[in-house]
């Protein structure tokens, strides 16, 4: 995985090369990041520099071509004439901002390096190796330290920053990135994954010109404004074809990822803490450690980085108990009731739930202290007994006795004012002296960075998990962070690290020792979904946005850099809280099943033959678990505008799911195209449609047009009519070789405005279908 020879480090995975080498001068030269390459020698890939370039500052003037300036590098510093932005700002030792880290000495070590306070990737001695490289700045006494670890099958390399002091007066770090490196421009185009609450992770993509592109988050949390992770990919690059590069953080606090295209076509990128309000002291002998960055390359279009990506977090970030476990289905009361329950409430919709084949019953918010509406109790998780009156354990007790596990919902980072924790200790909310505090959502942040806050927290949670016996937390994060200050830290340019800092040590306190609990993190939706949480929480609400035509942006956007494993996604009712957009069951269904499913609606108003839709809905995503939360993910490129297509594919290739989503119809729709992939094209398989209901009431006074007589579309007998009987969507199925499937399946036309019948496929707006592709029987 690692070699090193006549002063060139190759560090190899399964489809890709990185190699570098250490120049005359010491510094660390860039010379390949990309496809996998064959050892030779390097000279053919090393960036030129036979001509001056005008303005140019030399490093030394025994070679004035010898310009930091036009160089690919691995690593630079301020002051020595390479005058693009660099991963370092440091005042030294010596007062000045001049920085110049050579290199010094390595070692190749068997598997990974940890941390001891931050996160990192993880795994076996024969799945990874690291280089550990230590460069000094000698004038200044300060080392530093860079690891490069590479995960060989997963075509991953992870790097980290350590910056050491020995130099016997303080420096004080203003920006230190976990990672940094040149590459030579190739029409770049920078795509990043930007949004807000309701609207995570939505795909951006724009050229790479002339200057410096950012990509970060001030909020104290990674943030639904931008995602941490990002990609470069050439011009031209397509779901399934081009070459492609990505980059994402192993932490969840404010992060910062910038490209920069030089004026001579080199592109600068680097990543780690962002440096908004940082500042962190180093006395003598003090170490900082940075986050670890990760990256990865493939040459197979975006598709394919996404399986780097989503074998990387599936094997070596997520850890414990759930790691490659499949999710259960779950059922959450908030969209269903709010605050406004009764334990006789719960209970029913606990019963029809299981009824449905439901494994996991959730109660979310409003369980604790006077904890009536978002205006207080935040901080008392005392079991509010006019709702709960036998408490926690009791009803829990009642929950699996009907057969689901238990989970419920905490936000234990946050107060409200109008609590007995704030009453009796102000001191623990964070707030700017002499300034009145800013409200968010009628709460304050706690101050993490306190360790007494951070005991508080770990016992009040881990007493209620222990005595109600709880399975699944979901840990709610619903606000930015403002007025940054805590009276602990005598530096406030610590503080929001240390608080990020402190959240990994209450997370780490309290579900390492309690490793059978599935946690999904969660943050006002997808506000803090990153691989630094899914260290500790397997998966992640994605939104609070659950209209399924809003989710296949953002759950398409999230599936680039994470798989459909740490995915929450659930089915709600319609009209949708955020959008009022009406969508029919079954899409809602058909996007959700691509993650880890749940429902969030209060089963009472079902009528019968919706019940009989969900159970069947249920009864599918189990059977078909497996593939949809861990079979290899396609986006598939559309031939028209309008249309969506996801397909996961089994391990084995004898089993895949395909999705066919359509955001707005057209009037008289032409011929429809199935595309499909990643099957073996000399297997036979079958292909069919998941059967799915269709509705009486979506037809409205349509119907008058099928029946003898004329009835009121709204009227009581087709009301009583639409409870009891609907349709089923037309059903295709096809046996034919994988080659066939994949070349695409023209499907049976759509509705046209006229000639309904059982072979017209009735999609609407917002309409879907899914289809099972498995090998066909041998006779």
């Amino acid at each position: 995985m690692i070699g090193y020879s006549d002063g060139v480090f190759r560090l190899t995975t399964q489809d890709t090369s990185y190699w570098f080498r250490v120049t005359s001068f010491r510094h660390l030269e860039h010379i390949h990041y990309g496809a996998r390459l064959s050892d030779q020698p390097v000279e053919g890939l090393v960036l030129k520099r036979t001509a001056m370039t005008g303005s140019s500052v030399s490093y030394d003037e025994s070679d004035p071509n010898y310009c930091l300036d036009n160089m690919c590098l691995e690593w630079s510093g301020i002051g020595r004439g390479d005058y693009r932005h660099s991963p370092a700002e440091i005042k030294m030792p010596d007062g000045t901002f001049t920085c110049d880290f050579l290199y010094k000495s390595h070692n190749i070590l068997p598997g990974y390096v940890p941390m001891d306070i931050l996160p990192t990737a993880y795994g076996q001695d024969n799945e990874c190796q690291t280089l550990e490289l230590t460069l000094e700045d000698e004038s200044n006494s300060c080392r530093l330290l860079l690891y490069y670890t590479v995960y060989e099958k997963t075509n991953v390399i992870t790097r980290r920053a350590v910056l050491q002091n020995n130099s016997n007066k303080p420096l004080v770090i203003r920006r230190l990135m976990s990672m940094m490196t040149d590459l030579p421009n190739r029409g770049f185009r920078l795509v990043t994954f930007d949004g807000g609450w309701i609207k995570e992770a939505h795909r951006h993509e724009r050229p790479l010109a002339y200057g410096l592109y950012i990509n970060s988050s001030t909020t104290g949390a990674s943030s639904n404004r931008h995602n941490p992770g990002f990609l470069l990919a050439e011009q031209g690059t397509t779901e399934e074809h081009g070459n492609v590069y990505g980059f994402n953080l192993v932490y969840s606090g404010n992060h910062y990822g910038a490209a920069e295209l030089s004026n001579h076509d080199v592109v600068r990128v680097m990543q780690g803490i962002n440096p908004h309000c940082f500042e962190w002291t180093l006395k003598m002998g003090e170490q900082f450690h940075t986050p670890e960055a990760i990256m990865t390359f493939s040459k197979d279009g975006y598709n394919g980085l996404s399986h780097n990506f989503h074998d990387f977090i599936n094997n070596h970030i997520i850890r414990g108990d759930w790691k490659n476990k499949e999710r259960p289905v779950l059922i959450n009361n908030w969209e269903a009731y709010f605050f406004k329950f009764t334990q006789g409430r719960l209970l029913r919709l606990a019963r029809r739930a299981r009824r449905l084949g439901v494994e996991l019953f959730v109660l979310d918010d409003g369980w604790f202290g006077k904890r009536d509406n978002d205006n207080a109790g935040l901080g008392d998780y005392t079991v509010n007994r006019k709702k709960l009156p036998r408490g926690m354990a009791h009803f829990a007790d009642k929950i699996r006795r009907l057969g689901m596990d238990f989970g419920l919902w905490f936000e234990p980072e946050m107060v409200n004012p109008d609590s007995d924790l704030y009453r009796n200790h102000p001191e623990y909310a964070v707030a700017t002296p002499g300034k009145k505090p800013t409200m968010g959502r009628s709460q304050l942040v706690l101050d993490l960075c306190n360790p007494a806050v951070r005991d508080h927290i770990v016992n009040s949670v881990g007493s209620i998990l222990d005595e109600a016996g709880i399975s699944y937390v979901k840990w709610d994060m619903n606000r930015h962070i403002s007025d940054a200050f805590s009276p602990l830290l005598q530096n406030q340019g610590e503080f929001f690290h240390r608080y990020i800092l402190g959240l990994y040590d209450i997370l780490g306190r309290i579900f390492r020792p309690r490793p059978h609990i599935l946690l999904e993190s969660c943050s006002s939706g997808g506000n803090r979904f990153d691989p630094g949480m899914l260290c500790y929480s397997p998966q992640i609400w994605s939104s609070d946005n659950t209209d399924p035509a809003e989710r296949l942006k953002i759950q398409g956007g999230l599936s680039y850099l994470y798989p459909l494993s740490t995915m929450g996604a659930h089915v709600s009712s319609a009209p949708h809280q955020q959008t009022l957009r009406d969508t029919p069951l079954t899409t809602r269904f058909n996007v959700a099943c691509f993650g880890c499913l749940g429902y969030e609606l209060d089963l009472k108003y079902l009528s019968p033959v919706e019940r009989r839709e969900i159970r069947s809905q249920i009864a599918f995503y189990k059977q078909h678990r497996r593939t949809f939360q861990y079979g290899r993910f396609y986006r598939l490129t559309p031939i028209k505008g309008n249309k969506v297509h996801w397909q996961c594919t089994d391990p084995s290739g004898d089993k895949a799911a395909a999705s066919f989503f359509q955001t707005q119809a057209n009037a008289s729709e032409g011929y429809d195209l199935l595309p499909l992939t990643g099957l073996d094209a000399a297997k036979r398989y079958v292909l069919a449609t998941r059967p799915q209901s269709l509705f009486l009431k979506r037809f409205g006074g349509l119907v008058n047009h099928l029946l003898p007589f004329r009835l009121d579309p709204d009227g009581l007998i087709l009301r009583t009519v639409g409870k009891y009987y609907c349709l089923t969507d037309c059903v295709e199925k096809y046996e034919a070789y994988g080659d066939m499937l994949m070349s695409g399946i023209r499907l049976n036309n759509q509705f046209m405005g006229s000639w309904y019948n059982n072979k017209t496929r009735l999609l609407g707006d917002f309409g879907s279908n899914l289809y099972i592709i498995e090998r066909a029987e041998i006779t």
